[in-house]
């Protein structure tokens, strides 16, 4: 069995090409990091590497063992995290989803939820299924329906896109409009929407999108602005939304009626989570907006 801080040592040698830059990332002297090279090639049997006058250097063989080292490392890695996730989920349900407007509705009614429940405020942009399998999320609310050996999906509602226009354009004194209505204009963007920025930059043709990172400086614009900002029929859940749109807004939130601005959402979950997740996922279902009855 070869140590494992051998081949750390071989893999940062890899890397930093040198012992004293070795040596200095490990934090252990250079005789130090000399003798566990040598007793890695003692416990491998093969030479790795080609010692000179002044420095060394990997030998073909030790350039294999170097990547081999890496793979060692990251694969004992993936297993501690792994574990220590496992560990946790026994303890904690890790919420997280990839759109924004699921998470904004379980913040609202968060002091209804168990208190084992964790919010990821995050939106995610990893595998779902690699979340889930690796026990760093429990449930993961997205647009997307996984079905698999291990994951499971639940419906939970659709989420609808409108579109806050000043009170005097044409398009605000309609029941609804589309996307095509919306050609040309210019609109203040919260950045951090998932897959919705795909879907607006997508379908509205010639638009400008005015992205905004921070939630305080979107409002500000948003205050001191006409231009048009969109909303879901979450948003009504979230108290910036609600402060923003009685600030003597001069906007009207139109509906806007392509299907591609439904997004149906999913709850996606481990199988064997199921008992586990299906008292948060039937709130949503009930508390969800025109979900029928």
């Amino acid at each position: 069995m070869i140590d494992n801080y051998l081949w750390e040592e071989l893999a940062v040698f890899a890397q930093s090409q040198t012992l004293v830059k070795t040596a200095d990332k490990l934090h252990v002297t250079q005789p130090t990091l000399t003798r566990g090279m040598k007793k890695l090639e003692a416990d491998l049997g093969v030479q790795l590497f080609n010692r000179h006058p002044n420095r060394i250097s990997l030998t073909e063989t030790g350039k294999l063992a170097a990547k081999e080292a890496a793979a060692i490392l990251a694969a004992n890695q993936y297993a501690v995290d792994k574990i220590q996730n496992f560990a946790q989920s026994q303890r904690v349900i890790q919420v997280g989803a990839t759109i924004p407007g699921p998470l904004v509705m379980l913040k609202r009614f968060r002091s209804q939820l168990p208190e084992s429940i964790r919010l990821d405020t995050h939106l995610q942009t990893q595998s779902i299924p690699d979340l889930l399998n690796n026990r760093e999320l429990t449930l993961v609310l997205s647009n997307q329906e996984i079905l698999t050996a291990e994951v499971d999906s639940r419906y939970v509602g659709v989420e609808s896109l409108s579109v806050n226009l000043n009170q005097f354009m044409y398009q605000a004194n309609q029941p609804d409009v589309t996307f095509s209505d919306l050609t040309g204009l210019s609109f203040l963007v919260l950045a951090d929407i998932g897959p919705w920025i795909m879907l607006i930059e997508h379908h509205i043709p010639n638009a400008k999108f005015l992205y905004q990172q921070q939630p305080d400086s979107f409002s500000e614009i948003t205050r001191y602005s006409d231009f048009p900002f969109f909303s879901t029929n979450l948003s009504k859940f979230s108290p910036e939304f609600k402060h923003r749109i009685t600030q003597d807004d001069s906007r009207v939130e139109v509906p806007i009626s392509d299907s591609a601005a439904h997004m149906v959402v999913y709850a996606n979950y481990l199988k064997s989570q199921a008992a586990v997740v299906t008292p948060i996922i039937e709130q949503m279902v009930q508390k969800w907006p025109n979900n029928p009855d």
